[in-house]
């Protein structure tokens, strides 16, 4: 059996979770980081170096971190039809959008995230917040113009493409109600938020 190690708070544990959980795998997953701590231990760090959560560890012993990599990975190893599209360049474009969200969509949201979230009233830097939901809200500006386009971000099917930025879009209506009317980015993730997984894995944690 699969261990995912991680607290199930983390926007990048629960992208592993969620795809593990789209393609039915057993697994174990172990609190660590965050309140758990842990993740500075030596035992931690010699999986992990960067010292940060996720980190699969498989049953012989090979060990794979970032996020993105490991839902890759565990598609392609599991030759999940729901997660990895079969034509190369829907492939290459459910990636891209992975790629997308730890470039542009996940630091933007980001000080948002913090910002409210993580930091006591007091403390808050307003301007950085309210600069984050200005870039967030671009972000999803850009999503909403192709999602006029497809259905889902790499196609008309659902995929692993859509995983990471779905996670970051529930942060976003959570963070940002003033958002602007988004037709093609909420029909999205009505679907996206209707799947199970989502509801398990996301839906059901609450933002902390």
């Amino acid at each position: 059996m699969i261990k995912i190690w991680g607290r199930k708070t983390s926007s990048n544990v629960q992208k592993v979770m969620w795809a593990v959980a789209e393609m039915g795998l057993p697994h174990e997953r172990i609190d660590i980081g965050g309140p758990f701590g842990k993740n500075r231990e030596a035992a931690y760090l010699a999986m992990n170096p960067n010292g940060l959560v996720p980190t699969l560890e498989e049953e012989d012993g090979f060990l794979l971190w970032e996020s993105n990599s490991i839902v890759r990975y565990l598609a392609a190893k599991h030759r999940s039809t729901v997660l990895e599209p079969a034509d190369l360049r829907a492939r290459a474009l459910a990636s891209k959008w992975m790629d997308w969200q730890l470039s542009v969509c996940g630091p933007a949201i980001t000080p948002v995230f913090w910002g409210l979230i993580r930091t006591p009233p007091e403390k808050r830097d307003h301007a950085a917040i309210e600069a984050g939901k200005k870039n967030t809200t671009a972000a999803m500006l850009m999503m909403d113009e192709q999602l006029a386009k497809t259905a889902y971000l790499a196609g008309d099917a659902f995929s692993y493409g859509d995983i990471p930025v779905g996670i970051m879009a529930y942060r976003y209506r959570q963070l940002v109600p003033e958002r602007p009317p988004l037709k093609n980015f909420e029909r999205w993730y009505a679907a996206i938020s209707s799947r199970q997984a989502f509801k398990d894995q996301v839906g059901a944690v609450p933002l902390t």
